[in-house]
Parts: structure tokens; C-alpha cells; sequence
């Protein structure tokens, strides 16, 4: 059974007395424990499939099924539930609180869903660990490189044990020796059993991915799958 089931999902935007269409039908199953890439240039869709995978939006028409359970179904809670225990989000802009130390920021997604203290801090040193900045969890984004704001976020998107890891051109800020350092970070996670999406304009960065899901004006263009060795 999928993970993620997307059946002719559209988004529709209503500009003025134009309608844009953002998707156009998109159709995709995405299985646990995969690691997919969504790549098209700007403007193709992709950021507006992962903000409906990752709940932050709602499509216009079709149907998305995660883990089983239709989304349009459930409440506005219970999308907000999904989205800070569920799925783990990375951003671009790393999107840290620049006063708070690392470990606060990691901790962040347990404050809102009313882990204890202890737990709360426990839960996000681990993560730390993971990502290997267990000692830089008391340096602010100030004092920390682009590599290892990204690593903060990354812990921060793993810190709930989410389903599912999403992230959004998660190398764009970063020159070409980190971003390699951060898709590596990336694969070990994969293999670790996460479900990883990550969207992104560059091949470079999608071809660490076992399948490619090519975006064209909101449509699934075609799919490539990793070459077995």
C-alpha cells in the first residue's frame, strides 16, 4: 500500500478574471520508505504538489490519500497534527529562529504538540547527534555556517520521527561542497528507513533520488528510475 496516493489533483488560483493552473491532474504514489525527487524548472508546480503533500494547502479538485486516510476528510486539527508529527519539513531558507539556540529550534515542533521538558530535550539532542552537530546545540544561526543551519533544520524536520522528510530545494543557499555534504546527509537518512521527497530544479541534486518525477506546467512530464548497480 502507498504511503501517498495522489489521484488527479489539480490547483487551481483565481488571478483577477484569469484562472491559473498550477496542476493539472497530477497522478502519483510515492511507497514507505522511498526516496523520491520532484524537479521542473520555476513555475512548473513542484512547490505547489509538495505544499499539498505536506498539507500546507488544499487541492482544488482530486483526490489525496496519506496512509490510507483521504485528507480532504479531516479536520483542520487533525491537518495540523499530520503536519507537526507527521511529515518532517526543510526548507531553503533553513527558516530558524535566529535567538533561539540550535537545540531550541529543534525543539520547536515539540513545544507544539506539549512533549514534556524533559523529553523535549532529550528527543532533540538525538536528533542533533544525528545530523552531527552534537556540539553546536548551544551556537545561535549566527554562529553557524549555511551547512550547518541546514543540519538544524534537518534535525528539527526529524525530531518528531515524522513518516515522511519533505524538502524544498534544500541546497539552494548553499555552494557546491556543502550542498554535496547536506545530499549525503540526506541518503544516509533514506537509508535509515525515512520517506524522503525532496523538490528541486537541479539534476544534480535529484539524481541522488531512486526515482525522478519530472514537472512540466503542472503535469507529470515523464518518470526516470535510478539505474540498479
Amino acid at each position: 500500500m502507498s504511503l501517498i496516493e495522489v489521484e488527479g489533483l489539480w490547483k487551481t488560483y483565481v488571478m483577477g478574471q484569469e484562472k491559473v493552473h498550477a496542476l493539472r491532474g497530477i497522478t502519483l504514489s510515492i511507497a514507505k520508505g522511498e526516496y523520491v525527487a520532484i524537479m521542473g524548472p520555476s513555475g512548473s508546480g513542484k512547490s505547489t504538489l509538495m505544499n499539498l503533500i505536506g498539507c500546507l494547502d488544499t487541492p482544488s479538485e482530486g483526490v489525496y490519500h496519506l496512509n490510507t486516510q483521504s485528507v480532504a476528510d479531516l479536520s483542520d486539527d487533525d491537518l495540523a497534527r499530520i503536519r507537526n508529527k507527521e511529515i518532517g519539513f526543510v526548507f531553503q531558507t533553513f527558516n530558524l529562529l535566529p535567538r533561539a539556540t540550535a537545540l531550541h529550534n529543534v525543539e520547536l515542533p515539540l513545544i507544539y504538540n506539549g512533549t514534556s521538558s524533559d523529553a523535549r530535550r532529550e528527543n532533540a539532542i538525538k536528533a542533533m547527534e544525528i545530523v552531527g552537530l552534537g556540539d553546536r546545540m548551544t551556537h545561535k544561526p549566527s554562529e553557524l555556517s549555511g551547512g550547518q543551519r541546514q543540519r538544524v533544520a534537518i534535525a528539527r524536520a526529524l525530531v518528531n520521527n515524522p513518516s515522511i522528510i519533505l524538502a524544498d530545494e534544500p541546497t539552494g543557499n548553499l555552494d557546491t561542497t556543502t550542498g554535496a555534504e547536506i545530499m549525503q546527509l540526506m541518503a544516509d537518512l533514506h537509508r535509515q528507513g525515512n520517506t524522503l521527497i525532496v523538490v528541486t530544479h537541479e539534476y544534480s541534486v535529484a539524481q541522488h533520488a531512486d526515482r525522478i518525477v519530472h514537472i512540466i506546467d503542472g503535469k507529470v512530464e515523464k518518470e526516470e528510475f535510478k539505474q540498479s548497480a
